[in-house]
């Protein structure tokens, strides 16, 4: 491999002087830089990024944890991710926690021995419902940076992307009622992790607000290792009366479409469907599922960005929490 000393003993000067005469330093004349260049271009010459990184104490390297690879969410998220990196100059280093505790705890250890500049992650389902962080605390304390997108914790003082979700789930409630829905059902199987939780919230809160909504909330939750199905028959078994579904994951919106049409529902004519996460598969039902986009490819975008940011700041400033706002697109399952 071509080296800086091999440049240098071949043109007779100093090692200092190639180092310069590469970067365009001024203290190097003009036709020692053109000499130089001519010389590395010739021989092929690479910078050894190892050596580099190590004298500047940076690596150009980011730490992305996520919590499943399978969610066509966190997939895409991660792309996004690993695009932004590479436009600011960083590669990416992928771990999966695939839902564990421990597993997102070795991740931060094991890359935090000087591999990475710094970490974006989604918190596991173990961790968020335990609210056990302080392996993440730890990796703050040791002046790494930490960018948490989609699920997070208050008491993590770090920067921090999210999506309205409190405000998704209010507008698509709002929306129904809009159409003169009586008896509007939400779905969750992620009641348990905090965007869940937010998005529940904003559904009791439009309904709250309607001074002409008689019936009562109604929030079927699904536990994460149920069958999806089973619950969805007995919410039209049990209830047959509903006229408005919410879904705020991003599989029992196609679920609940499926079996309403089995048993002879009109779409939207008799009952309007609302799921959420414009992705995948949603917007290719039939008939076509409204639904509630995330901007996944924003949310990554957004995560390289603060971090990057943090790298190169100087000072130190508050925690900054960057939110993604949704959009409700409307199609054929609403009126």
């Amino acid at each position: 491999m071509i080296t800086l000393k091999h440049l240098a003993e071949q043109l007779n000067v100093s090692i200092s002087t190639v180092s310069k005469a590469l970067h365009d330093s001024e203290e190097i004349s003009p036709d020692t830089i053109e000499r130089v260049k001519a010389l590395a271009k010739h021989l092929n010459y690479k910078p050894n990024k190892v050596a580099i990184s190590l004298k500047n104490s940076k690596t150009n390297t980011i730490g992305v944890i996520i919590p499943n690879i399978l969610n066509h969410f966190f997939a895409k998220a991660l792309y996004a991710i690993e695009k932004e990196a590479s436009k600011q100059g960083y590669n990416i280093i992928t771990c999966l926690s695939n839902e564990k505790k421990d597993k997102e705890m070795n991740s931060l250890q094991l890359l935090s021995n000087g591999s990475v500049d710094g970490f974006i992650m989604s918190m596991a389902e173990e961790s968020q419902i335990a609210n056990n962080v302080d392996h993440i605390k730890d990796i703050l304390h040791q002046n790494i940076p930490v960018v948490i997108f989609d699920r997070v914790s208050e008491s993590i003082a770090c920067d921090k992307v999210i999506i309205d979700d409190f405000g998704a789930a209010y507008e698509a409630t709002k929306h129904l009622l809009s159409e003169g829905r009586k008896h509007i059902v939400l779905i969750s199987n992620i009641d348990d992790l905090s965007v869940g939780k937010l998005r529940t919230n904003g559904y009791m809160e439009a309904l709250s607000e309607a001074a002409n909504y008689d019936n009562k909330p109604n929030v079927i939750i699904i536990k994460t290792n149920d069958a999806i199905e089973a619950p969805i028959e007995d919410l039209f078994k049990n209830h047959p009366t509903v006229d408005g579904i919410i879904s705020i994951d991003n599989t029992s919106g196609v679920v609940a479409l499926q079996k309403a049409i089995k048993l002879n529902y009109k779409i939207p004519q008799d009952l309007s469907i609302i799921g959420f996460s414009d992705e995948n598969v949603l917007q290719f039902t039939d008939p076509k599922l409204s639904t509630i986009s995330q901007h996944t490819l924003d949310i990554g975008r957004s995560s390289v960005q603060l971090l990057v940011d943090r790298l190169k700041s100087k000072d130190q400033v508050k925690p900054i929490i960057k939110t993604i706002k949704t959009k409700l697109i409307l199609r054929e399952t609403t009126k």
